[in-house]
């Protein structure tokens, strides 16, 4: 929780609380029903042989009649880009999951801040959509405004 906190808080000033986010509080129960998964990243600081800390996350929200919402995509900002690939290869582990329980469709909700996020997503294949054209089972949260779907 401190990574996604930190990331949305501390990096790029949004009004998001853990307290916003219940699904936080209990991520087996919240993610883990149906084709639904919660995965994390870790690394090993180079100052330590054996701490490792969570340098990113992301979750798959079944929504029902073979669609997901791709929730929590979170990587620390010293973790991020090509160099390391922790984003690519969170997103690659989701898309095998999905693909192999029989998910059809994945949509995803962001902020306008998160621009290196939107192109992301749009080179890995995702479509901006409105947000009328979600289905009504994929949870918007308050500081979703931009919205992607990705036929699998």
């Amino acid at each position: 929780m401190a990574l996604i906190s930190g990331i949305q808080r501390g990096e790029f000033g949004l009004g998001i609380t853990p307290a916003d986010q219940p699904d936080l509080m209990d991520i087996p129960g919240f993610y883990r029903p149906g084709a639904g998964e919660f995965w994390v990243a870790e690394a090993t600081p180079s100052d330590s042989e054996i701490h490792r800390e969570v340098v990113g996350c992301i979750a798959l929200l079944d929504i029902g009649q073979g669609q997901a919402a791709l929730r929590k995509m979170f990587v620390h900002q010293n973790w991020r880009g090509p160099v390391h690939g922790i984003a690519s290869d969170l997103l690659g582990t989701l898309l095998e999951h999905a693909r192999a329980a029989g998910l059809r469709e994945l949509f995803l909700g962001t902020t306008t801040r998160f621009v290196a996020a939107h192109r992301f997503y749009e080179k890995h294949g995702f479509t901006r959509l409105e947000k009328t054209a979600l289905p009504g089972s994929f949870p918007v949260m308050a500081v979703d405004s931009v919205f992607y779907s990705l036929v699998l």
